[in-house]
């Protein structure tokens, strides 16, 4: 018994005849595709027809994605720059929030290059080489950093690309790490990274109170403490306008800069004998 002759969508057709498999006689003359049954079999002329439509040209599979330099080039020329203080309060990226460990940046904000970064990615696959581990990075190298020659003078432009940086404000997570490792490997970890890169780090865990600018909520410092004054001002209907001036209770009178002005010293007159 003969088995069934499949036949092709229109999709695998539309594919077949962008890959030149149909016959064009002329120009004018409509295209008329070659008779695969004449020359084989039926099966064997489904499976190759079959096995030309399974083949993509184009994969589906995302790209990785590179921390160290964006996906498109920059359309302008981004400014150096520095990044912006939350002044609203906020506090994101301060915590840990995907591992159990992460390095966060202590002393202030600055631009970080992506070859520092890279080394300090080095640094932890270095140390933590034969463990099993996630490393997440909660930075990305963005910014074009243009520079020109010494000794160039002003106006022109501004200058050829140098290298990627990121801007990492004060209080930001850089780095994570998960995994099962004892907390002494990761503080020694992230203690080399602190050494390789720029600036202050310190080492933080999941849980920790987040950070709003310098200052840690806890303790009771929460929020909206600090967003209220600092220093509570009384009303004025409680203030004791009528309050006494207390004279001073030293008799000699305080002596001034100039000698000139001081009063002459008071001298007891000496008994001869």
């Amino acid at each position: 018994m003969a088995a069934p002759v499949l036949q092709p969508s229109a999709a695998c057709l539309r594919y077949l005849r962008s890959s030149t498999v149909f016959h064009r006689s002329s120009l004018l003359s409509s295209a008329k595709p070659i008779s695969y049954q004449s020359r084989h079999s039926p099966t064997t002329a489904t499976h190759q027809t079959l096995s030309r439509c399974s083949t993509r040209s184009f994969t589906t599979t995302p790209l990785r994605h590179n921390w160290l330099q964006p996906a498109r080039p920059e359309t302008k020329k981004s400014m150096y720059g520095r990044p912006r203080m939350p002044t609203g309060g906020s506090t994101r990226g301060t915590t840990v929030v995907w591992g159990d460990y992460g390095l966060r940046m202590k002393d202030h904000d600055r631009n970080i290059s992506a070859a520092q970064l890279r080394v300090a990615e080095a640094t932890i696959r270095q140390r933590l080489r034969g463990l099993r581990y996630k490393m997440f990075t909660r930075v990305s190298a963005n910014i074009g950093v243009y520079i020109k020659g010494s000794g160039v003078r002003m106006g022109k432009g501004k200058g050829k690309f140098d290298h990627w940086a990121a801007r990492v404000p004060v209080s930001r997570i850089v780095l994570e790490l998960k995994g099962d490792m004892h907390e002494k490997v990761a503080r020694d970890a992230f203690r080399l990274v602190g050494l390789k890169l720029p600036g202050m780090w310190e080492f933080v865990k999941k849980g920790d109170p987040p950070v709003v600018g310098l200052v840690k909520l806890g303790n009771g410092v929460t929020l909206q403490s600090l967003k209220e004054a600092r220093r509570p001002v009384e009303p004025k209907d409680k203030t004791d306008e009528s309050q006494s001036i207390i004279p001073p209770t030293n008799d000699v009178p305080p002596l001034t800069v100039s000698r000139e002005l001081d009063p002459p010293l008071k001298t007891t007159p000496s008994v001869s004998l």
